[in-house]
């Protein structure tokens, strides 16, 4: 793949960057460095390598999945202006 000036162009506008025209030449030389690399990584073999979430193996800590309020309703609402039965009181703003 390759990018041309018109497509430097008009991915400067969508990203909202002003770009002058000198500067067009060099910015399609930089993508078009960046697009090589990517299709380079794409000639990488990778067939039964596993995913990794670090370059350690470690086991993630995990918890139950429990839904609690927290046993703290009353710390919460204690400083709001206004709350009943730990319930934040709002003013009605429609009619």
């Amino acid at each position: 793949m390759s990018v041309d000036a018109d497509t430097v162009r008009r991915i400067a506008h969508l990203a909202r960057i002003a770009v002058a025209d000198d500067e067009i030449g060099h910015l399609r030389d930089e993508l078009n460095a960046m697009l090589a690399f990517v299709e380079q990584l794409s000639e990488v073999r990778v067939d039964g390598v596993e995913p990794m979430t670090s370059v350690m193996p470690m086991t993630m800590k995990k918890r139950a999945d429990q839904v609690t309020d927290g046993n703290i309703a009353e710390d919460i609402v204690r400083n709001a202006p206004a709350s009943d039965d730990n319930y934040f009181l709002v003013p009605k703003v429609v009619e």
